[in-house]
C-alpha cells in the first residue's frame, strides 16, 4: 500500500482506506441531495417517491463503506489483496449507485425496467456491478477470517457480521428472477417491460409501509435483504457493546464469555434473515404475521435468550 492511498487515523496512526472513506463521504452528500429531492420533487416510480431508492441506497452504502474502512485498519495479513478488493468494491458500488440515481433523475424505475433497450442495458450493468461488489466483499470477508486480533469477539464479530451481508446480498438474485406471471409471458413469447419482483403475492407498486417503501400487503424480499446486508454493522455493533458493558459487568470482562454471546447474537441475526425470508416467500407483508411466523418468531427468541442466559451463568476461568 502507498501513502496516497491510506489516510493516516490522527490519534493512532492507523489507516483507514482512501477508496472507502470517499465513497462514504460520496454516499452521505448523495443521501442529503436524495433527501432534498424527496421534499421538492414529487414524481413517483412504482408508487414509491422518486428519490427514495437513491436515498435507501446512499444511506445503505454509506455505513458499507465507512464499515469496511474501520475495518480494514485491522488487516495485517493479506494487505495488498484487501486493499484491491475494497478499490474495486468501492469503485463498482458508485458505480451501481450512479446508475440509480441517472434513473431517477429520468423519472425511470433502475430495478427490473426491460421496458427499452436503454432501460434494459443499465438493469443488465446493474446486475454485473452487483457480481462485482459481492466478489469483492467474499474476497475481503477471506482476507478478515486469515487475521488475528487479541479482542477475539470483536474479530469473530466482524468474520460473521461479512458472511452474513454476503448472505443478505444474495437475497438479491431471488428478486431478479422473473415471478411466475413474468414467466408465462416468457414461455408464451410475449415481450417483458419488468423483470424481477420485490414484493411477493402482491404488486410492486402496491401500497406499502411509510419510510422504507416496504410492501404492506405482501411479502417483501427486501425486508430480509436489508437485515442481512446490515450484519456488517450489528454484530461488530454487539460485540463493541460488550466490550463496553464490561467496565460494569465483571462477567462480560471474561473474552471468552463476549465471544460464546457474540456466537449467540450472530445464531439469532441468521435465524432472523431466515425467518424473513421464509415469511416474504408465502406473500406475507411484515406487520401481517400469521400463527406460524409468530410462532417461530417466538421460538427464535426463547432459542437465542435461553442461550444467552445459560453463557452468562456457565463457570468459566478463562481470562485471556
Amino acid at each position: 500500500m502507498t501513502n496516497e492511498a491510506l489516510i493516516a487515523h490522527p490519534s493512532t496512526g492507523v489507516r483507514l482506506h482512501r477508496p472507502l472513506v470517499l465513497l462514504a463521504v460520496l454516499m452521505t452528500v448523495l443521501a442529503l441531495v436524495s433527501l432534498a429531492g424527496l421534499l421538492v420533487d414529487g414524481r413517483t416510480v412504482n408508487g414509491s417517491p422518486v428519490w427514495l431508492k437513491p436515498f435507501k441506497f446512499a444511506v445503505s452504502f454509506a455505513l458499507y463503506g465507512a464499515t469496511l474502512a474501520w475495518m480494514l485498519r485491522l488487516v495485517r495479513r493479506g494487505q495488498w489483496i484487501a486493499w484491491w478488493s475494497a478499490t474495486v468494491a468501492a469503485v463498482a458500488t458508485a458505480a451501481e449507485v450512479g446508475a440509480i440515481v441517472s434513473q431517477a433523475a429520468r423519472g425511470r424505475a433502475s430495478h427490473f425496467n426491460v421496458a427499452t433497450p436503454y432501460d434494459t442495458a443499465v438493469y443488465d450493468l446493474m446486475g454485473q456491478l452487483a457480481l462485482v461488489i459481492w466478489l469483492s466483499t467474499f474476497v475481503l470477508a477471506v482476507v478478515v477470517f486469515v487475521q488475528r486480533h487479541a479482542d477475539r469477539a470483536a474479530l469473530w464479530a466482524m468474520r460473521w457480521g461479512m458472511l452474513v451481508s454476503l448472505t443478505g446480498m444474495l437475497v438479491g438474485v431471488k428478486m431478479a428472477q422473473p415471478t411466475a406471471a413474468q414467466q408465462r409471458v416468457i414461455d408464451a413469447g410475449g415481450v417483458l417491460t419488468v423483470s424481477g419482483a420485490h414484493a411477493v403475492g402482491a404488486p410492486d407498486d402496491g401500497p406499502s409501509m411509510p419510510l422504507t417503501g416496504w410492501a404492506a400487503t405482501g411479502g417483501d424480499l427486501r425486508i430480509a435483504h436489508f437485515v442481512g446486508l446490515h450484519a456488517l454493522q450489528a454484530l461488530p455493533l454487539l460485540a463493541w457493546l460488550l466490550t463496553n458493558l464490561a467496565r460494569r459487568y465483571s462477567r462480560l470482562a471474561v473474552p471468552a464469555v463476549r465471544l460464546r454471546l457474540v456466537a449467540v447474537g450472530a445464531f439469532g441475526y441468521v435465524g432472523l434473515v431466515a425467518l424473513l425470508v421464509w415469511q416474504a416467500l408465502r406473500g406475507q407483508a411484515l406487520l401481517q404475521p400469521d400463527v406460524r411466523t409468530v410462532l417461530a418468531a417466538a421460538g427464535l427468541i426463547a432459542v437465542v435468550g435461553l442461550a444467552a442466559a445459560a453463557v452468562l451463568r456457565r463457570p468459566s476461568t478463562a481470562t485471556a
